[in-house]
């Protein structure tokens, strides 16, 4: 059963038309909201974040900030309120990503477990590339939290389902497109399809075609894991780019 936790008082972005959702961080630029693209209901499922390497300052939009359980608004994102919403069994590991990315300015890419202030384990994955400045220098990380958990609500499975009416004949290149994501992050294929229907909807290109530009620069790909993982996450947020 899950249980509830204490919690401290405490660019990439695309978006969807329209007013930019109000940032919960200190930044000058809106973090924007995505369009709603992995079901339906009140939240999002997916959200924006930002992450500064100097001073690790974070911020997030609120469909992030309602992933982890706060109304919009209500939390400044910082490093110790973000462990202290990692699972137990993986804050380490996030903690040590945190801290290889302020050393060596890798890009913060995670697929970790998160409680939220209502107690409810959720399964999500951090897709992040480099943030540069206006002197295109590395100064942190931007990209998205995708909530993968398992457990969707009904209505939200139906809505996928039929958001994705090309899925029936183009079958073998998504197939295989799961299968990569599902071998570099190490989720379940519901999950790795989840991904790619974000990324088809919140870039606008064809689920199919998408996955058949994923799959034809795959082969640009090598090297141990960790970088391997690193180069997968710029290559998935940005292939839509070279169609």
């Amino acid at each position: 059963m899950d249980q509830p936790v204490d919690m401290p008082d405490i660019t990439r972005g695309g978006g969807s038309e329209g007013a930019a959702t109000p940032l919960l961080g200190s930044g000058t630029e809106p973090v924007h909201p995505i369009e709603e693209v992995l079901g339906a209901g009140a939240w999002q499922n997916a959200g924006t974040f930002r992450f500064w390497r100097a001073g690790e300052r974070w911020e997030w939009s609120d469909e992030v900030a309602q992933i982890h359980g706060y109304a919009p608004g209500a939390v400044q994102p910082t490093t110790e309120l973000l462990l202290s919403h990692k699972h137990p069994d993986d804050r380490e590991q996030v903690a040590n990503t945190i801290a290889r990315t302020v050393e060596t300015g890798e890009p913060f890419c995670s697929r970790h477990r998160i409680i939220d202030t209502r107690g409810r384990v959720r399964h999500v994955l951090v897709v992040g590339d480099d943030m540069y400045d206006d002197k295109a220098k590395v100064v942190g990380t931007s990209g998205y939290y995708v909530d993968i958990t398992d457990t969707l609500a009904e209505d939200r499975r139906q809505t996928l389902d039929g958001a994705l009416p090309e899925l029936y004949t183009a079958r073998a290149a998504i197939e295989q497109a799961k299968g990569a994501l599902r071998l570099v992050y190490g989720i379940s294929a519901e999950q790795a399809l989840r991904v790619l229907v974000w990324r088809s909807q919140e870039t606008g290109v064809e689920l199919r075609v998408l996955a058949t530009q994923l799959l034809s620069e795959l082969t640009t790909l090598d090297g141990p894991m960790v970088e391997l993982r690193t180069r997968f996450d710029h290559l998935l947020l940005t292939v839509h780019e070279r169609m």
